[in-house]
C-alpha cells in the first residue's frame, strides 16, 4: 500500500529536484490524486467551451468546404459531440489522472483527424487555410486540457502525423506547399511542447510548496496538541477533550479519570540523571498507552504525572484498567539505584469516577489526585479510588463531595 508523503519526503524532493517530471512514490502518489480532483473538476467547463468552439466552426465548413458540408456535420456534431460529453461523464465515473491523461489525447486526437479525414476528399481552393484552423486543436490540447508531459508529446506527435497525412493524402499541395505544412507544424509542436515542461514544472513545484505548507501546519496542529517529551497529548488537548466529552454531540454519561504519578521519580533523577530520567518518563508512558489502547486518552498532565480520561467507561473498568497499568508499569523492570537493592521503578495511580451531569472534569481530577496521594500514603505502588457520590441540587458539581477512599 502506498504511504502517505511526510515533510521530510516533500523537503528532500524539493532539495534533488526533479527534470524527469517525476517525484518520489509517496510525493508522485500525492501530486497524482491533486492533478487529477483539479482536472476533472474543470473537465465539464472544458468540454462545454471546447464543444461550443469546435462546433462554430461548422460555419467555416460550409464557406470554405461546400463540397464536403454534409459529412463534416456528420462528424462534428454526430461523433465529436457526444465524445466530449461522454469523456465528461467518464471522467466523473473514474476520475484517474491516468483517465483524464487518455481522454485528453482523445479528444485533441478526434478534434484533428474527423475534419482532415473528410477533407481528404474535398476539391476546394480554401483547403490550405482550412487546415491551419488545426493549430486550436494543438492550442486548446496543451494550454486548456494540459495532461501531463509525457502525454502532451506522445498527443503533439499523433496530431501531427494525422495532420500530414491527410494533407499529403489529399494531394492538393505541392511539394513546396507541403514542406511548408510540415515544418509549421513541427516547429508549433515543439514550442508547444517546450512550453508544456516549464508549465508542469512549475505546476509541480507550486504543489512541493502547497504540500510542504499543509504538512508544516499539521505538524504544528500535532505538536500544539502534544507534549514534546512523551507524545502523549498535552492539557491543552485535555480542555478539547473536555469540551467534546461534556459539551459536544457525542457528550460522554460518565467519565473516568485515572492520575498516575512515578514514584519517587526525583530521586531517580537525582541518582541516575536527567536523561535517564527522560528515558524512563518515555518508556513509562509508552506503557501506559499500550495497556490503555483505544479504551481512552491518555496526557501528561504536568512533570511525571500521567493523566487517563475514560469515557463511558465504567468505575470497575477504570479500576481494573489502573492496576493493569500499575502491574505493566512494574514488569518494565526499570532499576532505580535510589533504592535498595532490585527496586525498580513503579508508579501510584488515583481514580475517580462521576457521570457528566453532576461533575465537571475538574472535580474528578481534583478527586483522582485526592486518590492518588491516598496511594502514596498507603505505601506507594498502589491504586486507590474516590467515590463522588453527591453533587449540589442545582447541577453544579461541588468540590466538597462525599468520598470513600478505597485502596487496592
Amino acid at each position: 500500500m502506498m504511504g502517505v508523503a511526510t515533510l521530510e519526503d516533500v523537503d528532500r524532493q524539493i532539495g534533488n529536484g526533479f527534470r524527469l517530471l517525476r517525484f518520489t512514490p509517496t510525493v508522485e502518489a500525492a501530486f497524482l490524486c491533486d492533478y487529477a480532483a483539479s482536472r476533472v473538476r474543470l473537465a465539464a467547463i472544458w468540454a462545454l467551451i471546447g464543444t461550443l468552439i469546435y462546433d462554430m466552426v461548422f460555419f467555416g465548413d460550409a464557406t470554405m468546404m461546400p463540397d464536403v458540408f454534409s459529412e463534416l456535420v456528420a462528424v462534428r456534431f454526430g461523433v465529436f459531440t457526444p465524445f466530449a460529453l461522454f469523456s465528461v461523464l467518464a471522467l466523473r465515473r473514474w476520475p484517474t489522472a491516468r483517465n483524464y491523461d487518455l481522454l485528453s489525447i482523445a479528444v485533441a486526437l478526434l478534434g484533428v483527424l474527423l475534419p482532415m479525414s473528410v477533407a481528404v476528399y474535398s476539391h476546394s481552393p480554401y483547403l490550405f487555410v482550412y487546415q491551419n484552423g488545426n493549430v486550436a486543436a494543438f492550442l486548446f490540447f496543451v494550454i486548456a486540457l494540459r495532461p501531463r508531459f509525457a502525454t502532451i508529446v506522445l498527443g503533439l506527435v499523433l496530431m501531427c502525423t494525422v495532420q500530414f497525412t491527410t494533407t499529403k493524402l489529399n494531394g492538393s499541395f505541392d511539394a513546396v506547399t507541403y514542406t511548408g505544412i510540415v515544418t509549421f507544424y513541427v516547429t508549433l509542436a515543439i514550442f508547444l511542447a517546450m512550453s508544456a515542461y516549464f508549465m508542469e514544472h512549475k505546476d509541480r513545484m507550486n504543489f512541493l510548496h502547497q504540500l510542504r505548507g499543509g504538512l508544516l501546519h499539521a505538524e504544528l496542529e500535532r505538536k500544539s496538541e502534544r507534549d514534546e517529551l512523551t507524545g502523549l497529548f498535552n492539557r491543552h488537548s485535555l480542555a478539547r477533550n473536555r469540551d467534546t466529552i461534556w459539551c459536544g454531540g457525542d457528550a460522554a454519561a460518565s467519565v473516568a479519570v485515572i492520575m498516575l504519578d512515578i514514584d519517587r521519580f526525583k530521586l531517580f533523577n537525582d541518582v541516575h540523571g536527567h536523561i535517564d530520567g527522560d528515558d524512563c518518563i518515555r518508556a513509562v508512558c509508552r506503557c501506559i498507552l499500550r495497556e490503555v489502547a483505544s479504551a481512552g486518552e491518555t496526557f501528561r498532565f504536568g512533570g511525571e504525572e500521567i493523566l487517563v480520561l475514560m469515557a463511558n467507561a465504567d468505575r470497575d473498568a477504570a479500576q481494573a484498567m489502573a492496576e493493569r497499568t500499575r502491574a505493566a508499569i512494574e514488569s518494565l523492570g526499570i532499576q532505580h539505584r535510589g533504592l535498595s537493592d532490585g527496586h525498580v521503578v513503579t508508579a501510584s495511580l488515583g481514580v475517580a469516577y462521576g457521570k457528566t451531569s453532576e461533575f465537571s472534569l475538574e472535580d474528578l481530577i481534583k478527586g483522582a489526585d485526592a486518590a492518588l496521594y491516598d496511594a502514596k500514603r498507603n505505601g506507594r505502588n498502589t491504586v486507590s479510588m474516590f467515590m463522588a457520590a453527591m453533587a449540589d441540587r442545582s447541577g453544579e458539581a461541588k468540590g466538597t463531595m462525599e468520598t470513600a477512599l478505597l485502596t487496592c
